[in-house]
Protein backbone atom coordinates (compact mmCIF):
# COMPACT_ATOMS: atom_id res chain seq x y z
CA UNK A 1 0.00 0.00 0.00
CA UNK A 2 1.44 3.43 -1.10
CA UNK A 3 0.99 5.80 1.83
CA UNK A 4 -0.36 9.35 1.34
CA UNK A 5 1.29 12.31 2.17
CA UNK A 6 -0.30 12.55 5.60
CA UNK A 7 0.38 9.57 6.20
CA UNK A 8 3.59 9.80 5.21
CA UNK A 9 3.77 13.15 7.29
CA UNK A 10 2.22 10.87 10.34
CA UNK A 11 5.12 8.46 9.82
CA UNK A 12 8.39 11.20 10.41
CA UNK A 13 6.33 13.14 12.91
CA UNK A 14 6.38 9.52 15.11
CA UNK A 15 10.11 8.88 14.48
CA UNK A 16 10.71 12.24 15.08
CA UNK A 17 9.64 11.99 19.00
CA UNK A 18 11.32 8.91 19.62
CA UNK A 19 14.57 10.60 18.90
CA UNK A 20 15.16 11.14 22.36
CA UNK A 21 14.05 7.87 23.79
CA UNK A 22 17.51 5.89 22.46
CA UNK A 23 18.79 2.82 23.58
CA UNK A 24 20.31 4.23 26.44
CA UNK A 25 16.63 5.43 28.02
CA UNK A 26 15.62 1.91 27.46
CA UNK A 27 18.41 0.25 29.19
CA UNK A 28 17.45 2.26 31.72
CA UNK A 29 14.18 1.69 32.26
CA UNK A 30 14.57 -2.41 32.13
CA UNK A 31 17.36 -2.40 34.88
CA UNK A 32 15.54 0.07 36.63
CA UNK A 33 12.36 -2.42 36.32
CA UNK A 34 10.14 1.16 35.63
CA UNK A 35 7.31 2.03 33.24
CA UNK A 36 8.75 4.65 30.70
CA UNK A 37 6.49 7.34 32.22
CA UNK A 38 8.18 10.35 29.84
CA UNK A 39 7.86 8.24 26.71
CA UNK A 40 3.70 7.39 26.94
CA UNK A 41 3.56 11.18 28.77
CA UNK A 42 5.10 12.19 25.44
CA UNK A 43 2.73 10.13 23.22
CA UNK A 44 0.14 11.17 25.02
CA UNK A 45 1.18 14.98 24.55
CA UNK A 46 1.40 14.63 20.67
CA UNK A 47 -2.17 13.31 20.51
CA UNK A 48 -0.88 9.79 19.32
CA UNK A 49 -2.32 7.19 21.62
CA UNK A 50 -6.20 9.33 21.27
CA UNK A 51 -5.83 8.48 17.12
CA UNK A 52 -8.79 6.60 17.26
CA UNK A 53 -10.78 8.67 19.25
CA UNK A 54 -13.48 10.53 16.49
CA UNK A 55 -13.49 14.40 16.56
CA UNK A 56 -16.38 14.87 18.12
CA UNK A 57 -14.98 13.45 21.46
CA UNK A 58 -11.97 15.45 21.00
CA UNK A 59 -9.79 13.29 18.98
CA UNK A 60 -7.96 13.10 15.47
CA UNK A 61 -10.67 10.78 13.93
CA UNK A 62 -7.93 8.62 12.41
CA UNK A 63 -8.35 5.20 10.76
CA UNK A 64 -7.29 1.74 12.06
CA UNK A 65 -4.38 2.54 9.11
CA UNK A 66 -3.64 5.77 10.86
CA UNK A 67 -3.07 3.80 13.81
CA UNK A 68 -1.00 1.15 12.17
CA UNK A 69 1.45 3.45 10.51
CA UNK A 70 1.87 4.83 13.96
CA UNK A 71 2.97 2.23 15.94
CA UNK A 72 4.85 0.27 13.00
CA UNK A 73 6.82 3.72 13.34
CA UNK A 74 7.05 3.48 16.71
CA UNK A 75 8.90 0.15 17.14
CA UNK A 76 11.34 1.26 13.68
CA UNK A 77 12.49 3.64 15.69
CA UNK A 78 13.14 1.50 18.41
CA UNK A 79 10.55 2.12 21.32
CA UNK A 80 8.78 -0.95 22.39
CA UNK A 81 4.74 -0.01 21.96
CA UNK A 82 3.66 -2.89 24.06
CA UNK A 83 4.24 0.23 27.23
CA UNK A 84 0.94 1.64 25.55
CA UNK A 85 -0.40 0.56 22.83
CA UNK A 86 -3.75 -1.70 24.25
CA UNK A 87 -5.26 2.13 24.48
CA UNK A 88 -5.59 2.22 20.46
CA UNK A 89 -7.36 -1.79 20.22
CA UNK A 90 -9.54 -1.17 23.66
CA UNK A 91 -11.43 1.50 21.20
CA UNK A 92 -12.27 -0.91 18.97
CA UNK A 93 -14.64 -2.57 21.75
CA UNK A 94 -15.63 0.66 22.97
CA UNK A 95 -16.22 3.01 19.78
CA UNK A 96 -18.47 -0.59 17.88
CA UNK A 97 -20.40 -1.53 21.09
CA UNK A 98 -20.42 1.27 23.72
CA UNK A 99 -23.42 3.69 24.69
CA UNK A 100 -23.50 7.27 23.60
CA UNK A 101 -23.40 7.87 27.39
CA UNK A 102 -20.09 5.77 27.84
CA UNK A 103 -18.24 7.44 24.57
CA UNK A 104 -18.71 10.81 25.84
CA UNK A 105 -17.60 10.00 29.45
CA UNK A 106 -14.58 8.43 28.29
CA UNK A 107 -13.29 9.55 25.32
CA UNK A 108 -12.81 12.89 25.61
CA UNK A 109 -10.54 12.12 28.56
CA UNK A 110 -8.52 9.68 26.27
CA UNK A 111 -8.41 12.24 24.26
CA UNK A 112 -7.15 14.60 26.22
CA UNK A 113 -4.49 12.31 28.17
CA UNK A 114 -7.37 13.07 31.74
CA UNK A 115 -8.07 9.63 31.39
CA UNK A 116 -5.74 6.51 30.83
CA UNK A 117 -7.34 3.50 29.07
CA UNK A 118 -4.54 0.91 28.59
CA UNK A 119 -5.61 -2.15 30.96
CA UNK A 120 -7.48 -5.60 29.32
CA UNK A 121 -8.59 -8.43 31.52
CA UNK A 122 -9.33 -11.42 29.62
CA UNK A 123 -6.77 -14.04 30.32
CA UNK A 124 -7.23 -16.31 33.37
CA UNK A 125 -4.83 -18.83 35.25
CA UNK A 126 -6.61 -21.67 34.67
CA UNK A 127 -8.09 -21.07 30.93
CA UNK A 128 -5.21 -19.27 29.07
CA UNK A 129 -6.12 -19.38 25.40
CA UNK A 130 -9.24 -20.79 26.02
CA UNK A 131 -11.42 -17.28 27.05
CA UNK A 132 -14.59 -19.31 27.12
CA UNK A 133 -13.35 -21.19 30.09
CA UNK A 134 -12.94 -18.17 32.09
CA UNK A 135 -14.10 -18.03 35.67
CA UNK A 136 -14.40 -14.45 37.07
CA UNK A 137 -18.10 -14.32 37.52
CA UNK A 138 -20.28 -11.27 37.78
CA UNK A 139 -23.60 -11.78 39.55
CA UNK A 140 -26.39 -8.77 39.05
CA UNK A 141 -27.71 -6.96 42.20
CA UNK A 142 -30.04 -4.55 41.26
CA UNK A 143 -28.20 -1.82 39.02
CA UNK A 144 -24.59 -3.45 39.96
CA UNK A 145 -22.71 -6.56 39.63
CA UNK A 146 -20.92 -8.01 41.96
CA UNK A 147 -17.86 -9.76 40.66
CA UNK A 148 -15.50 -12.36 41.79
CA UNK A 149 -12.62 -13.93 40.03
CA UNK A 150 -8.90 -13.54 38.90
CA UNK A 151 -7.13 -12.20 35.71
CA UNK A 152 -3.65 -13.17 34.93
CA UNK A 153 -0.93 -11.57 32.72
CA UNK A 154 -3.36 -7.78 32.74
CA UNK A 155 -0.76 -5.40 31.53
CA UNK A 156 -0.26 -1.90 32.70
CA UNK A 157 -3.06 -1.77 35.04
CA UNK A 158 -1.17 0.26 37.46
CA UNK A 159 -0.91 2.73 35.06
CA UNK A 160 -4.42 3.23 33.92
CA UNK A 161 -7.94 4.67 35.18
CA UNK A 162 -9.77 2.21 32.85
CA UNK A 163 -10.08 -1.72 33.22
CA UNK A 164 -12.28 -3.62 30.41
CA UNK A 165 -13.12 -6.61 32.18
CA UNK A 166 -14.71 -9.78 30.28
CA UNK A 167 -16.42 -11.92 32.78
CA UNK A 168 -19.29 -14.64 32.90
CA UNK A 169 -22.67 -13.48 33.56
CA UNK A 170 -23.68 -17.27 33.02
CA UNK A 171 -21.35 -20.05 34.01
CA UNK A 172 -19.45 -22.32 31.15
CA UNK A 173 -21.90 -25.22 32.04
CA UNK A 174 -25.33 -23.78 31.87
CA UNK A 175 -25.03 -22.16 28.18
CA UNK A 176 -25.81 -23.98 24.67
CA UNK A 177 -23.58 -22.17 23.18
CA UNK A 178 -19.99 -22.10 24.60
CA UNK A 179 -19.19 -17.88 23.83
CA UNK A 180 -22.59 -16.99 25.10
CA UNK A 181 -22.82 -15.40 28.49
CA UNK A 182 -19.39 -13.33 28.98
CA UNK A 183 -20.16 -9.67 29.57
CA UNK A 184 -17.73 -6.78 29.18
CA UNK A 185 -17.82 -4.25 32.21
CA UNK A 186 -15.69 -0.87 32.39
CA UNK A 187 -13.52 -0.84 36.08
CA UNK A 188 -12.91 2.37 37.50
CA UNK A 189 -9.04 1.02 38.50
CA UNK A 190 -8.11 3.44 41.16
CA UNK A 191 -12.12 2.98 43.06
CA UNK A 192 -11.63 -1.10 43.17
CA UNK A 193 -7.79 -0.60 44.35
CA UNK A 194 -8.42 1.95 46.75
CA UNK A 195 -11.39 -0.34 47.95
CA UNK A 196 -9.56 -3.50 48.06
CA UNK A 197 -11.99 -4.83 45.76
CA UNK A 198 -8.86 -5.76 43.12
CA UNK A 199 -5.34 -6.63 44.30
CA UNK A 200 -2.64 -6.67 41.43
CA UNK A 201 0.79 -8.52 42.07
CA UNK A 202 3.50 -8.03 39.39
CA UNK A 203 4.40 -10.89 38.16
CA UNK A 204 8.05 -10.40 36.52
CA UNK A 205 8.99 -11.02 32.90
CA UNK A 206 12.07 -11.58 30.77
CA UNK A 207 11.61 -8.22 29.81
CA UNK A 208 9.81 -4.79 30.95
CA UNK A 209 6.10 -5.09 30.54
CA UNK A 210 4.25 -4.09 33.39
CA UNK A 211 2.01 -7.33 33.63
CA UNK A 212 0.10 -8.53 37.00
CA UNK A 213 -2.42 -11.28 38.35
CA UNK A 214 -5.21 -9.64 39.56
CA UNK A 215 -7.26 -11.29 42.47
CA UNK A 216 -10.54 -9.64 42.18
CA UNK A 217 -12.92 -9.88 45.46
CA UNK A 218 -17.27 -8.34 45.66
CA UNK A 219 -16.02 -6.05 43.05
CA UNK A 220 -18.78 -3.32 42.36
CA UNK A 221 -19.07 -2.04 38.92
CA UNK A 222 -22.43 0.03 37.90
CA UNK A 223 -24.83 -1.45 35.33
CA UNK A 224 -24.04 1.66 33.91
CA UNK A 225 -20.35 0.39 33.10
CA UNK A 226 -21.46 -2.74 30.90
CA UNK A 227 -21.01 -2.35 27.09
CA UNK A 228 -23.90 -3.95 25.03
CA UNK A 229 -25.90 -6.59 26.39
CA UNK A 230 -25.50 -8.68 28.79
CA UNK A 231 -24.35 -12.34 27.77
CA UNK A 232 -22.96 -11.05 24.37
CA UNK A 233 -19.44 -9.83 25.58
CA UNK A 234 -17.43 -12.41 23.49
CA UNK A 235 -18.44 -10.96 20.13
CA UNK A 236 -18.08 -7.45 21.51
CA UNK A 237 -13.97 -8.22 22.77
CA UNK A 238 -13.66 -10.31 19.02
CA UNK A 239 -14.28 -7.06 17.40
CA UNK A 240 -11.84 -5.21 19.41
CA UNK A 241 -9.13 -8.25 19.10
CA UNK A 242 -9.70 -7.95 15.47
CA UNK A 243 -8.13 -4.57 15.71
CA UNK A 244 -6.31 -5.70 18.22
CA UNK A 245 -4.48 -8.15 15.59
CA UNK A 246 -4.08 -5.41 12.94
CA UNK A 247 -2.39 -2.91 15.26
CA UNK A 248 0.06 -5.89 16.81
CA UNK A 249 1.10 -7.09 13.60
CA UNK A 250 2.09 -3.36 12.66
CA UNK A 251 4.10 -3.23 16.10
CA UNK A 252 5.86 -6.78 14.20
CA UNK A 253 6.23 -5.47 11.00
CA UNK A 254 7.98 -2.31 12.54
CA UNK A 255 10.30 -4.01 15.07
CA UNK A 256 11.12 -6.49 12.29
CA UNK A 257 12.31 -3.36 10.46
CA UNK A 258 14.40 -2.34 12.91
CA UNK A 259 16.53 -5.10 13.19
CA UNK A 260 17.09 -5.13 8.78
CA UNK A 261 18.12 -1.70 9.43
CA UNK A 262 20.26 -2.33 12.14
CA UNK A 263 21.93 -5.03 10.45
CA UNK A 264 22.01 -3.92 7.43
CA UNK A 265 24.08 -1.11 8.56
CA UNK A 266 26.23 -3.18 10.45
CA UNK A 267 27.24 -5.37 7.71
CA UNK A 268 28.49 -2.62 5.80
CA UNK A 269 30.47 -1.09 7.88
CA UNK A 270 32.02 -4.77 9.98
CA UNK A 271 34.98 -5.87 8.24
CA UNK A 272 36.28 -9.62 8.65
CA UNK A 273 39.01 -11.64 6.45
CA UNK A 274 39.54 -8.10 4.61
CA UNK A 275 35.95 -7.43 3.69
CA UNK A 276 32.77 -6.25 4.54
CA UNK A 277 30.28 -9.35 6.51
CA UNK A 278 27.66 -7.92 4.18
CA UNK A 279 29.46 -9.24 0.99
CA UNK A 280 28.86 -12.68 2.63
CA UNK A 281 25.48 -14.37 0.97
CA UNK A 282 25.58 -16.49 4.55
CA UNK A 283 24.70 -12.96 6.12
CA UNK A 284 22.60 -11.71 3.15
CA UNK A 285 20.30 -14.45 2.36
CA UNK A 286 18.89 -14.20 6.01
CA UNK A 287 18.08 -10.67 5.81
CA UNK A 288 16.55 -10.86 2.32
CA UNK A 289 14.12 -13.71 3.24
CA UNK A 290 13.55 -12.08 6.32
CA UNK A 291 12.34 -8.43 4.66
CA UNK A 292 10.77 -10.23 1.99
CA UNK A 293 8.64 -11.71 4.80
CA UNK A 294 8.17 -8.85 6.58
CA UNK A 295 6.74 -7.14 3.39
CA UNK A 296 4.53 -10.02 2.65
CA UNK A 297 2.88 -9.91 5.84
CA UNK A 298 2.44 -5.63 5.57
CA UNK A 299 0.22 -6.81 2.57
CA UNK A 300 -1.93 -8.44 4.91
CA UNK A 301 -1.64 -6.44 7.29
CA UNK A 302 -3.12 -3.60 5.05
CA UNK A 303 -5.78 -5.95 3.66
CA UNK A 304 -7.05 -7.07 6.81
CA UNK A 305 -7.73 -3.07 7.75
CA UNK A 306 -8.98 -2.79 5.14
CA UNK A 307 -11.84 -4.68 5.90
CA UNK A 308 -11.94 -4.02 9.43
CA UNK A 309 -12.69 -0.09 7.95
CA UNK A 310 -15.18 -1.48 5.84
CA UNK A 311 -17.57 -2.90 8.95
CA UNK A 312 -16.56 -6.45 8.83
CA UNK A 313 -15.64 -8.92 11.27
CA UNK A 314 -12.20 -10.19 9.09
CA UNK A 315 -11.27 -13.04 11.88
CA UNK A 316 -9.15 -14.94 9.75
CA UNK A 317 -7.48 -11.75 7.59
CA UNK A 318 -6.65 -10.19 11.31
CA UNK A 319 -5.63 -13.66 13.33
CA UNK A 320 -3.37 -14.59 9.52
CA UNK A 321 -1.44 -11.27 9.36
CA UNK A 322 -0.40 -11.29 13.20
CA UNK A 323 1.03 -14.93 12.90
CA UNK A 324 2.92 -13.90 9.73
CA UNK A 325 3.96 -10.77 10.78
CA UNK A 326 5.15 -12.75 14.52
CA UNK A 327 7.25 -15.23 12.53
CA UNK A 328 8.76 -12.78 9.92
CA UNK A 329 9.82 -10.87 13.03
CA UNK A 330 11.40 -13.51 14.88
CA UNK A 331 13.22 -14.66 11.61
CA UNK A 332 14.32 -11.19 10.79
CA UNK A 333 15.44 -11.39 15.04
CA UNK A 334 17.72 -14.13 14.52
CA UNK A 335 19.17 -13.08 11.04
CA UNK A 336 20.29 -9.45 12.79
CA UNK A 337 21.70 -12.05 16.05
CA UNK A 338 23.48 -14.00 13.50
CA UNK A 339 25.18 -10.80 11.86
CA UNK A 340 25.92 -8.97 15.32
CA UNK A 341 27.49 -12.73 16.31
CA UNK A 342 28.95 -12.27 19.98
CA UNK A 343 28.20 -8.58 19.55
CA UNK A 344 24.83 -9.05 19.43
CA UNK A 345 24.67 -10.33 23.22
CA UNK A 346 26.14 -7.38 24.57
CA UNK A 347 24.12 -4.87 25.31
CA UNK A 348 26.01 -2.23 24.05
CA UNK A 349 24.08 -2.74 20.41
CA UNK A 350 20.46 -3.01 21.68
CA UNK A 351 19.91 -6.08 19.52
CA UNK A 352 19.50 -8.81 22.98
CA UNK A 353 16.92 -7.06 24.38
CA UNK A 354 14.74 -6.34 21.58
CA UNK A 355 15.53 -9.96 20.80
CA UNK A 356 13.99 -11.19 23.62
CA UNK A 357 11.43 -8.68 22.84
CA UNK A 358 10.71 -10.39 19.74
CA UNK A 359 10.31 -14.09 20.99
CA UNK A 360 7.12 -12.55 22.86
CA UNK A 361 4.47 -11.97 20.11
CA UNK A 362 4.98 -16.03 18.92
CA UNK A 363 2.81 -16.65 21.95
CA UNK A 364 0.97 -13.48 23.16
CA UNK A 365 -1.24 -12.10 22.51
CA UNK A 366 -2.82 -15.42 21.37
CA UNK A 367 -0.27 -18.10 20.34
CA UNK A 368 0.15 -18.93 16.94
CA UNK A 369 -0.78 -22.23 17.64
CA UNK A 370 -4.12 -21.42 18.21
CA UNK A 371 -4.39 -19.49 14.88
CA UNK A 372 -3.25 -22.30 13.27
CA UNK A 373 -5.63 -24.36 14.61
CA UNK A 374 -8.34 -21.73 13.96
CA UNK A 375 -7.33 -21.71 10.12
CA UNK A 376 -7.55 -24.93 9.65
CA UNK A 377 -10.98 -26.04 11.43
CA UNK A 378 -12.29 -22.67 11.27
CA UNK A 379 -10.53 -21.59 7.35
CA UNK A 380 -10.23 -24.95 5.55
CA UNK A 381 -13.44 -27.16 7.40
CA UNK A 382 -11.16 -29.87 8.75
CA UNK A 383 -11.86 -31.43 11.71
CA UNK A 384 -11.66 -29.70 15.22
CA UNK A 385 -8.78 -30.54 17.74
CA UNK A 386 -10.04 -28.73 20.32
Amino acid sequence: MKLTEDQLAIQQAVTELCAPFDDAYWHHIEAAGEYPKEFVQALTDAGWLAALVPEEYGGAGGSIIDAAIILEALERAGCPTVVAHAQMYTMGTLLRHGSEEQKKRYLPGVADGSIRFQSFGVTEPDAGSDTTRIRTFARREGDEYIVNGSKIFTSRFNYSDVLMLLVRTQKYDDVVKKTDGMTVLLVDIPEAVASGQIEARPIETMMSHETNELSIRDLRVPVANRIGEEGKGFRYILSGMNAERVLVASEYIGHGLWFIDRATRYAREREVFGRPIGQNQGVQFPLAQAYANLHAASLARWNAAELFMAGEQPQYEANSCKLLASQALWAAANAAMDTFGGYGVTKEYGIERRFREARLPLVAPLNNNVILAGIAHGTLGLPKSY
